[in-house]
């Protein structure tokens, strides 16, 4: 059951990550590539009808960590309190963002709150990568599980580190360029026209950042946790995880230079997906790793609930799937195709 628990987190996680992060690529080149306050004007459109309905992923990640690994909940957002204050403060003013620009109809008006919803969506994609960074470096734990990390402490690779470090920062990196190709992707598949171009444009140009970063983290990665390994050599069929990303990598700067923006998006979406199942994989059984003493780690096997309460609990978690997976569908298949606006449209 420890197991299985441990692949519906990493489920809903993904999800919420290939969902979500492309309402934050939106913001993350909003301002980039919506140079005319029609085109930010459509640029909230293509995202309108489902953002919030993204972020319900992370909430349902939040629950499902809380039943299955009440400890791993508690170490972690007691230990992560600073930056899990902050990733609600930008969640906050990216939403206000997208609500307040169309409830005046001011130029300045929408241009701060465009400004205010870009800003948000850029800090909370390099706060995203920097918790992962956190994830897979280790963090401070002691005997009882808890732990607690500064802002930063030496920006070096210590036992005792803070959130922020040189490893962190670049994975806060690999996140921003990642999420901004996957939002272009997005933006090139939702638009028409000029808009779409400069999509495309973007990229062209953010894949090469992201394969760059990606090979630099990969190797910063092995250098400071080469036991993230030890699963691949003992079970081969994972390498299907990084593998996907690799192919999916690939296959998504192709089908951008050939227009065929649908196939992009699908290819950047596998290729998150991918890197974040290879990232659990390699983690495997640890939830959050101790950069102080590896017997004070928590797993899935000292963090997990009763087993009791796991086997109960799967059982409303297919029901409460059926009824999620089946509204996305609805939602998604409402809102498929092209959106249009004019210069005099606002709102959604």
């Amino acid at each position: 059951m420890e197991i299985l628990w441990f692949c519906i987190l990493v489920f809903m996680l993904a999800m919420y990550i290939v969902l979500d992060v492309f309402d934050l690529g939106v913001g993350i080149i909003h301002r980039l590539i919506g140079r005319k306050e029609a085109d930010r004007t459509l640029l909230i459109r293509t995202i309108g009808p489902v953002w919030d309905g993204n972020e319900v992923w992370l909430l349902a990640a939040g629950g499902t960590m809380y039943f299955a690994f009440p400890k791993l909940y508690a170490s972690g957002f007691s230990g992560f309190y600073l930056p899990l204050i902050i990733v609600l403060w930008l969640l906050i003013m990216r939403g206000i963002g997208i609500e307040f620009r169309h409830q005046i109809q001011n130029s300045m008006w929408k241009s701060m709150w465009d400004s205010v919803f870009s800003f948000a969506s850029i800090l909370l994609s390099i706060f995203f990568g920097a918790a992962l960074g956190n994830i897979i470096r280790g963090v401070p734990l002691n005997q009882e599980g808890y732990f607690f990390e500064p802002l930063w402490t030496t920006f070096t690779i210590v036992p005792e580190a803070g959130i922020l470090d040189w490893y962190t920062v670049l994975m806060g990196l690999v996140a921003l360029f990642t999420l901004a190709t996957h939002g272009a992707n997005y933006v090139a598949m939702k638009t028409e026209c000029e808009l779409q171009q400069r999509a495309r444009d973007v990229v062209k140009k953010s894949w090469w950042g992201v394969m760059i970063l990606s090979i630099v983290a990969a190797v910063a990665t092995f250098s400071i946790r080469p036991d993230i390994g030890r699963n691949y050599h003992d079970y081969p069929w994972g390498y299907i995880f990084p593998l996907s990303g690799v192919v999916s990598l690939i296959s998504m700067y192709l089908f951008t230079r050939r227009g065929k923006d649908t196939k992009a998006f699908v290819s950047s979406s596998i290729f998150i997906a991918g890197m974040l199942a290879g990232t659990a994989f390699g983690l495997f059984p640890n939830l959050l790793t101790a950069s102080t003493d590896p017997d004070y780690s928590i797993t899935i096997y000292n963090a997990a609930a009763h087993e009791y309460g796991l086997s109960v609990g799967i059982v409303w978690w297919i029901f409460g799937i059926v009824l999620t997976s089946g509204y996305f569908i609805y939602l998604y298949r409402t809102f498929r195709g092209k959106v249009n606006a004019t210069p005099e449209e606002v709102g959604y």
